[in-house]
């Protein structure tokens, strides 16, 4: 079926040429003496555009091109990457592949690495760990964040950053500290493909336990964290970690998260403001690209 979607792809000249196949029969069959000629009406279905997004139904395609629509008019830069883990189709936009500061999503990668770690018994996690976890996870805690950052580093100091590009975060580059600690969690730039990657990599290869408990965690954040995904409706079940911090180079606002039966979609958001605005204005975008997307699918 095709539908009304604004995207420049080579599925716009295949419709062409549909349309122009159509025409030429049409036209055949109105010179053939004994054949029925059919006209429009004045309820004949719009002009086709394009064919669905490869690995979407033409309601997500639709989806997809308001949202492009959308953040042309909002401030700052908004990579972000939609996966449906069901057909398979992934969406990434043209900002999905820059590089932003992190902030407080990669804590996410953090709480999984010590889970996976402490699961094939390579590290044992007390219960003030487990605390710090917890906190991490639902008021994006960064003292707490700190804490397991130091205890558990290594002593190369690089046992999180290597365990990160396991998780798929190929492109994330860790930053120079303002101290002679390096790496530190809190200074390092990615993708939103990496932060797409990463949910991905948890869903597939975590443990059973390890995961229904990291989504749990991830739906019960505190309210001052219920934007970005969450935007994505109750009914959806998000689940998210969010991040967001004034660089020197301007405010981040970052989301990344589930929602859907079964954790369906996937959905990272980078959005880098540069002067163009702060927290409120990169949360309300976020918000609404989980909403446009995601809300009553």
């Amino acid at each position: 079926m095709w539908c009304l979607v604004r995207d420049r792809s080579p599925a716009t000249r295949v419709v062409s040429r549909v349309a122009a196949t159509a025409c030429l029969l049409a036209a055949a069959a109105a010179l053939t003496p004994g054949v029925p000629v059919l006209t429009a009406t004045a309820q004949a279905a719009p002009v086709l555009t394009q064919a669905c997004l490869s690995g979407f139904d033409c309601d997500m395609s639709s989806r997809i091109a308001r949202v492009n629509s959308y953040l042309a008019g909002r401030p700052g830069v908004v990579g972000y990457v939609l996966r449906d883990r069901v057909t398979g189709g992934i969406y990434a936009n043209e900002h999905a592949e820059n590089q932003v500061w992190t902030a407080s999503t990669i804590k996410l990668a953090i709480a999984a690495d010590l889970l996976n770690r402490a699961r094939v018994g390579a590290i044992a996690l007390s219960p003030e760990d487990r605390g710090n976890i917890e906190a991490m996870l639902a008021t994006s805690n960064d003292q707490a964040t700190d804490v397991l950052w130091h205890k558990y580093i290594g002593f190369d100091r690089m046992a999180y950053n290597n365990a990160f590009r396991a998780y798929g975060m190929v492109s994330l580059i860790p930053q120079p500290t303002n101290t002679a600690l390096f790496p530190d969690w809190s200074f390092q730039k990615c993708t939103a493909a990496d932060l797409d990657r990463l949910m991905n990599t948890i869903l597939d290869t975590m443990h059973p336990d390890d995961l229904a408990y990291l989504l749990d965690r991830m739906r019960s954040v505190d309210s001052n964290q219920h934007w970005g995904v969450w935007g994505a409706g109750a009914a959806m079940r998000p689940g998210l970690k969010n991040g967001w911090s004034a660089e020197a180079d301007g405010w981040v606002v970052n989301s990344v998260g589930v929602a859907g039966e079964g954790e369906r979609y996937t959905l990272a958001i980078m959005n880098a403001l540069g002067a163009d605005g702060g927290y409120t204005e990169g949360a309300e975008t976020d918000t609404k690209v989980a909403q446009l997307l995601l809300a009553g699918r």
